[in-house]
């Protein structure tokens, strides 16, 4: 029988910002080894949201809000897509009056609120030593302001694009370049049987990686990415260049949602924006598909060509993580706990030049990550450089310079 470890404290977890494959076994490998170290573990739920309406009185049922998880809850949970504690865009240093709970609508009645006092008292009134969000830059940005506030705060990064700095990996982007292919391929028997264009819409508001690496990957003749605005009628010309040289007549575009025209902006579904000033992107796929079939006679003999438009959206992000998705984010787990274990904190785990490793959690804010235009984009011929693949990292073109 396994000794029992001497109680050293807790850790609180949660996840925000989007779902991704592999959330639940970084869940999963944290709180088994934080609990045979001798740790208490309380999953927060709904992300950030989870702190910010507890009541602080034990009588209460605060059950929605948080859970101390045991290795029965996460092994069960540790082999399945998205998060079991849920999450959310809240950000609770800007919180709008009309999501303010409604026991501290008195305290804070302004426009937009600061409710970072209440988050700070939540965690000591849980007894929280130290805190692992698990998100992309936007969740891991308030990790960074608690941090500097005085919270123990550990993060894990976790973005389907693949753009937190700092790290040539996130959690979530391995499974999104595989469903993209897989759906690319599924996808290719219709375009091809139809002799069409076939275009698709995928995740990636500033960063063109998930677009570019599946492209990279054969998936797509072409790519157009947030980085580089493109030309419409040069995009015709290169995707009818391509239909005519295959067999089967047809070829393919992914396109990644924050693409731009040259000299236009970013295509939102409306103008709603999240607690982080994002508008919601979408339809710049559906605009492409629509030029493309405009411009199309221009380079097939008079004649249009159709179009199959196909946004993946939720389709790459859901589902069971792959083998990737599920051995990172166990690791990216042992890492945290590795620091917790020499009392380190406002530390990023990261893998970086195929090592694991952390930095100071402070460069989340510092910087943005983003495709290396002039190292891995062909911007005359839209689509990924095949070059230079020596002593690249796995993914190629995700390590920073």
């Amino acid at each position: 029988m396994a000794r029992k470890a001497t109680y050293k404290g807790t850790i609180g977890i949660l996840t925000g910002g989007g779902d991704v494959p592999g959330l639940n076994p970084a869940i999963r490998a944290i709180t088994i080894r934080a609990i045979r170290e001798g740790y208490r573990v309380v999953g927060f739920r709904r992300g950030w949201a989870g702190l910010i309406d507890i009541i602080r009185d034990k009588k209460h049922d605060n059950t929605r809000n948080f859970v101390e998880l045991s290795e029965d809850i996460v092994n069960k949970a540790g082999r399945t897509g998205g998060t079991f504690l849920h999450t959310s865009r809240t950000r609770p240093s800007h919180v709008k009056k009309a999501e303010v709970p409604s026991f501290l609508q008195e305290k804070y009645n302004e426009e937009i609120n600061d409710l970072t006092e209440e988050v700070i008292r939540n965690l000591e009134w849980v007894g929280i030593d130290f805190l692992i969000p698990i998100g992309g830059d936007d969740t891991l940005s308030y990790g960074v302001h608690l941090y500097r506030k005085g919270i123990k705060v550990i993060a894990i990064p976790k973005t389907m694009d693949n753009d937190v700095p700092g790290t040539d990996y996130c959690i979530g982007f391995s499974t999104c370049v595989t469903r993209t292919i897989q759906h690319a391929n599924n996808l290719r028997t219709s375009a091809g049987s139809h002799e069409r264009f076939l275009v698709m819409e995928v995740f990636g508001r500033y960063a063109g990686f998930t677009a570019m690496l599946p492209t990279m990957a054969g998936a797509a003749n072409r790519c157009v990415i947030p980085e580089h605005e493109f030309e419409m009628e040069h995009l015709t010309e290169l995707m009818s260049y391509d239909r005519k040289k295959n067999p089967s007549n047809y070829s393919m575009l992914l396109v990644s949602e924050g693409a731009m025209f040259k000299g236009g902006e970013m295509i939102f579904e409306n103008a709603t924006t999240d607690a982080y000033g994002h508008k919601k992107l979408g339809g710049i796929g559906d605009l492409i598909s629509a030029e493309l079939k405009s411009w199309s006679p221009k380079f097939n003999d008079g004649k249009s060509v159709n179009i199959i438009n196909q946004k993946l959206g939720y389709l790459v992000r859901g589902g069971d993580p792959d083998a990737i998705d599920s051995i990172v984010p166990m690791a990216y787990g042992n890492l945290a706990l590795d620091l917790i274990l020499q009392n380190m904190h406002g530390r990023l785990v990261v893998l970086k030049n195929g090592r694991y490793d952390n930095i100071p959690v402070d460069i989340v804010t510092s910087k943005k990550k983003l495709v290396d235009v002039k190292r891995h984009y062909n911007t005359e011929r839209l689509r990924p450089y095949f070059k230079s693949f020596e002593m690249q990292p796995l993914f190629i073109m995700t390590s920073e310079n």
